[in-house]
């Protein structure tokens, strides 16, 4: 089995993708496939009992079937692999803060858990500027615009 320093899992993504290249007939031999994964034949066996890994393999086939053998299914194999370096990496206190800060941004946009402006309560594309004068009370200044027309110019409006 893969001896990756993070295993919630007895196999992993890419066993189940190289699985499923074998199973549809390009790829690795079986016994290629174990000897590269270090599992043996009673390893496959629980495998092929575990739910997660079936779907896991079907999901891979499907694709593989449906697609072909595209790059992006490529690189998705091996960017779920490399999380677990990028784990390693971020915990690692050899590791740079500024490394560590650029492996987690990437990790939070590979998994779209990114914040979107679109989400906002006007999303028309408009700028919000925040200044702060450090302690000092002032009263906060809303100016609201609205399109402009030629019957109408836009109504700007001071709010407290």
């Amino acid at each position: 089995m893969d001896t990756l320093p993070l295993r919630h899992t007895k196999w992993s993504d890419r066993l189940a993708f190289d699985m499923a290249l074998l199973l549809e007939g390009s790829g690795e031999t079986l016994d290629e496939l174990r000897v590269r994964h270090h599992i043996s034949i009673d390893d496959l066996t629980k495998f092929n009992k575990d739910s997660v890994y079936l779907k896991k393999v079907e999901s891979y086939r499907a694709e593989i079937v449906e697609k072909g053998m595209t790059f992006k299914l490529k690189a998705r194999a091996q960017a779920e692999e490399l999380l677990t370096t990028s784990w390693t990496m971020i915990h690692s206190p050899e590791t740079s803060s500024a490394v560590k800060a650029d492996l987690i941004k990437s990790t939070v946009k590979w998994g779209g858990l990114e914040t979107s402006n679109a989400n906002t309560e006007d999303a028309s594309g408009g700028v919000k500027i925040t200044i702060n004068l450090g302690g000092q009370e002032h009263p906060t200044t809303v100016i609201d615009a609205e399109d402009y027309t030629e019957d109408r110019p836009a109504a700007i409006k001071n709010a407290k």
